[in-house]
Formats: structure tokens, C-alpha cells, sequence
């Protein structure tokens, strides 16, 4: 754990001159619930696209983020444990380098970026992805009639042919910039808040600047209880989960 600290350190060193943010999130597993706020917080916030019966019945589902059961023990002494998955934001991120058309990258922020005017719709960066995060858009998106004013103004509706992911809400990300810059202050922790963090009735996320030592997000992940899903897979994410106790 502490080697993927000090590398996110090491690769954000450069903003640390320039100011630049390296946006991370923590989530504390010991918190939640499983209640799936933070799921339909995603989709209201990001248009992304319902799937009806016959798409979920061909595995054709679309969530930028996911509620992990894990069930421990025999019955009826059963453990429950959930993990909420969206896109890690990995430092080294196995779906960066097998794009063809360098529709996704690493921004200067840290966030893994999908240029969605720039894919093709190989799908080589969904099946590189080893958190299953990504999904293809098989037709162009339909909301029955009273849904389609929900949709957000701020986010594009991704057409067919294309992957989407969760971003960290970089909307929201880019909205607390412009404000903060308009007002002339720089940007307090807990400014800027992802649709699933804001959504969460338990306060068990928090995201942020992972420079910023005095941030939530830097203090939980640098925690006893922090871990990182798959990192002995080496992608470096920057999603850190604080393991619930016995």
C-alpha cells in the first residue's frame, strides 16, 4: 500500500508547482450500506442509458457504478459486505495504451479521460479492463417520454457505438473550477462533489485533492484500513477503500 502512496506523490509531484489538482476518492466500506443512492445519483447525473428487459437479459446493462455483494460465513451467521466499483483512475491504466484511436487517457488532474467523439467502439479498452467498468453503447439511447427532461444539460448523451465510464463527474469538476476562479478563491476541500458522494445518505465517500494533506480524501486513504481493489494487479488506481472490521 504505502508504494502506491508514495508513487501517486511522485506522479503528481509535478502539479505541485503549477497547482494542479490530483482528484482521488476514498470510500469507507465500514459505512455503507449498500442502499444504491450513489448508483441513481450516477445515472440522473451522467444520462446514461436505461436498459430495458431484452438488453439486461443479453448481459447489454450500463452502470457507471456498481454495488459488489460479498456474502461471508454460513447460515444463519451471514456477513453482508458491499463495495461500491466505478472507474479507478489508474495511474497505469490497462485500457490507455490498447486504444487504438487514443480516445482514453491520463489527464494532467489525474482522471482517466474518454474522448467520446474520438471512439471507434473497439471495445480492446473494456476487455483490458480488469475492474469491469466500461460499457459499450449498443444502439443510441432512448428515454421513455416523461424522462427525457431529467436529462442533465452539462453532459453530453453519448450515441451508439461508443464505451462510456464514470468520470469522478467531471462536470461538476470543471463547474467548481469556473466558480472558484470567478470568485477569486482557490478551491476548499469538499467544494467539488462527484453525484454519488453528494448522493450518499451515510457520508461514506469523500473525494478530493490527494495533494492537499489537510483533504479527507488524502487522510482516509492514508488510513490503516486503506486498500486498493486489485492493486497487485499494478495499475495504481486512485480509488482507496477502507476495509470494514470484524
Amino acid at each position: 500500500m504505502s508504494m502506491d502512496l508514495v508513487q501517486i506523490e511522485t506522479d503528481s509531484s509535478r502539479s505541485d508547482e503549477t497547482n494542479i489538482p490530483q482528484w482521488g476518492m476514498a470510500i469507507d466500506l465500514d459505512r455503507c450500506s449498500g442502499c444504491e443512492a450513489c448508483v441513481i445519483a450516477c445515472h440522473a447525473e451522467n444520462n446514461i442509458p436505461l436498459s430495458d428487459e431484452t438488453a439486461a437479459s443479453e448481459g447489454r446493462t450500463n452502470h457507471w457504478l456498481r454495488i459488489d455483494r460479498y456474502y461471508e460465513g454460513e447460515f444463519p451467521d451471514i456477513k453482508v459486505k458491499f463495495r461500491p466499483v466505478m472507474c479507478q483512475q489508474c495511474d497505469d491504466a490497462p485500457c490507455e495504451p490498447v486504444c487504438p484511436v487514443y480516445a482514453t487517457y491520463q489527464n494532467e488532474e489525474g482522471l482517466n479521460v474518454q474522448v467520446y467523439n474520438r471512439c471507434v467502439g473497439t471495445r480492446y479498452c473494456a476487455n483490458n479492463c480488469p475492474y469491469t467498468v466500461r460499457f459499450f453503447n449498443w444502439y443510441d439511447p432512448v428515454w421513455p417520454e416523461d424522462l427525457n427532461l431529467q436529462l442533465n444539460p452539462d453532459v453530453s448523451v453519448r450515441p451508439g457505438g461508443v464505451m462510456e465510464k464514470c468520470t469522478f463527474c467531471v462536470q461538476r469538476i470543471q463547474r467548481g473550477k469556473r466558480e472558484a476562479s470567478a470568485d477569486g478563491n482557490d478551491i476548499a476541500d469538499g467544494d467539488i462533489q462527484p453525484a454519488c458522494v453528494q448522493s450518499c445518505p451515510a457520508e461514506a465517500m469523500v473525494f478530493g485533492d490527494l495533494t492537499d494533506k489537510n483533504s479527507k480524501v488524502s487522510q482516509w486513504s492514508q488510513s490503516g484500513r486503506s486498500e486498493q481493489l486489485l492493486d497487485e494487479l499494478g495499475t495504481k488506481p486512485r480509488v482507496f477503500y477502507l476495509e470494514k472490521g470484524d
